[in-house]
């Protein structure tokens, strides 16, 4: 393979780092079939970089036969054709790193496409090598499923097998199925999977769906959830899965030991890993556990900051003051948007103001970060008629519940090219939405006040001032729409934000202050008083 770029070995790289993730059909089209593919990606690396960004994160490249785009995945091991080839990945790396970006890529562990050659064997009968790979049960005497569990892409989490005659676990679409992690096999499988990527000078992974791979060994049925509990956080609420409390079909206890041999795995590359916590009600408690103690994953996002209700002043000293009473030392990796959830300007409902504001708090948050591709340019969520559609998830719940796709659409790199700059095709395998062009690339690149040099400028300011990164946090402190915290390990940063239309007053922190932040918009306080109009804020630094 091509060695070029070498990173420093640096085992704390992830801690406050900036992770810009790139979907990978959506970035940029190379060769000109209407779908981003690798060589797209190390193109237009220099934009990440000059963003600012510490690392990218890109979703799975691997070979799939794409029912849920990429993330059914057939070989772990090989990057699909319509993507590229190994030795583009390698290029990919050796240039990113010449540019001081990390690599994570995305691993799909809980669950296999049923063209993988493991279900391929593990399905034909019950004595193969492989018979216990995935999660296979047999049916009820009447013949029904074995239990009540839920898919979240919609119906039962059972598919029947005629060869063998059970029916075997998948957690999302019938051909994603399961891995049966109690097989002490897998388990060892999926930790070469990770090994051949480090030797392959990846920094780290982004793991999906990290608080599914275990599932109760005993399958007992989850309980039902009253419905003042329920929520859409994980799952629109069209979809009955919302109607359970998941107790046995995901986080469980004996995941926790696999984390402890996958950070083992980890460590003499000085690699990182975030997981993804899909849990409506305990998110938070998983996270402390899969990132406390130093012996399993460093960071993992729950979906606080991703849920449909916008993040208000209460809401961030609530999560703050839960996430601290569970585990003082996780380390969350937070996230407005990413490829599955509404885009966060649509989903909140933001001007550009009330983006911008939101933009700097995220910088200023104890924890990593991670920005998704277009959110720089502050791309509302693109509208894509139902005849349009890819997601499974959109057209099975259509129209109550439109999918993933308005979040997945093209990158818009050139204001005045039907399709963005993204592609030459004569049409991209997702329509480039109109409205996105006014605020590509192009149009926004050095042109002040625009969205693009405001998050160069808010993670310039993050990149200014070590203890946003690295240092302490008090608890967020709220009144009304405002919240206000110190940042640093003795209080050296003054952090409040007014997250609402209203005019608040806030009191200012004792001792002698100095205004920071001008560059992006921060205002100073006037006669000993902090008056924050409608979406301002106010940083400080101690004298």
């Amino acid at each position: 393979m091509t060695m070029t770029g070498a990173m420093p070995f640096d085992p704390d790289w992830w801690r406050g780092a900036v992770i810009y993730q790139i979907y990978p059909r959506s970035y940029q089209d190379s060769d000109g079939d209407g779908i981003g593919d690798l060589k797209g990606i190390t193109a237009r690396l220099d934009h990440i970089a000059g963003l600012g960004a510490d690392a990218i994160w890109i979703s799975p490249f691997f070979t799939s036969p794409m029912k849920d785009f990429g993330y059914d995945v057939s070989d772990y091991c090989d990057v699909d054709p319509m993507f590229g080839t190994l030795a583009d990945f390698d290029a990919l790396v050796g240039r990113a790193h010449d540019l001081g970006l990390r690599v994570m890529i995305d691993l799909v562990l809980s669950h296999t496409s049923d063209q993988h050659p493991w279900f391929r064997e593990s399905r034909k009968d019950r004595t193969n090598p492989k018979a216990d790979w995935y999660v296979w049960a047999d049916p009820k005497p009447d013949g029904t499923a074995p239990n009540n569990w839920l898919s979240i892409f919609g119906g039962p989490a059972w598919q029947w097998d005629g060869r063998r005659r059970q029916y075997y676990l998948h957690n999302f679409l019938t051909s994603q199925p399961d891995l049966n992690f109690h097989c002490p096999d897998v388990q060892e499988a999926l930790l070469d999977v990770a090994r051949f990527w480090l030797d392959r000078r990846v920094d780290g992974f982004r793991l999906d769906t990290i608080n599914f791979y275990i599932a109760d060994r005993y399958l007992r049925d989850n309980p039902p959830l009253p419905p003042e509990l329920r929520n859409d956080t994980i799952a629109p609420s069209v979809n009955p899965y919302n109607h359970q409390l998941h107790l046995f079909d995901k986080n469980q206890p004996e995941n926790l030991e696999f984390l402890k041999k996958f950070r083992a795995v980890l460590n003499p590359y000085g690699a990182a890993a975030v997981g993804e916590v899909g849990d409506a009600q305990r998110g938070l408690e998983i996270m402390a556990q899969y990132t406390s103690g130093g012996d399993k994953v460093q960071m993992c996002y729950p979906f606080e900051m991703l849920q449909p209700a916008r993040l208000t002043a209460r809401l961030l000293s609530d999560t703050f003051a839960r996430m601290t009473a569970e585990a003082p030392d996780a380390w969350p990796c937070w996230a407005y948007s990413n490829h599955d959830v509404v885009r966060h300007v649509t989903r909140w409902g933001l001007s550009d103001d009330a983006a911008r504001a939101y933009t700097v708090l995220l910088m200023c948050l104890r924890g990593s970060v991670c920005l998704y591709q277009g959110e720089e340019l502050g791309l509302p969520e693109a509208d894509v008629a139902y005849e349009d559609l890819q997601d499974p998830y959109g057209i099975e719940f259509w129209p109550e519940f439109k999918g993933r796709d308005g979040c997945r659409t093209p990158m818009v790199w050139e204001a005045d090219n039907r399709l963005g700059g993204f592609s030459v095709a004569e049409r991209a395998w997702l329509p480039v939405a109109g409205a996105h062009l006014a605020r590509a690339v192009s149009a926004q690149a050095g042109r002040t006040g625009s969205m693009l040099e405001h998050y160069r400028a808010a993670l310039a300011f993050r990149h200014a001032h070590p203890m946003l990164r690295t240092g302490a946090m008090t608890l967020p402190k709220a009144a009304g729409d405002a919240v206000s915290f110190l940042r640093g390990d003795d209080g050296q940063v003054f952090c409040a934000f007014n997250l609402g239309e209203v005019p608040a007053d806030m009191p200012l922190p004792e001792g002698k202050w100095h205004p920071i932040g001008a560059e992006l918009g921060a205002v100073t306080p006037a006669g000993g008083a902090l008056v924050l109009g409608p979406w301002q804020f106010c940083l400080m630094q101690r004298i």
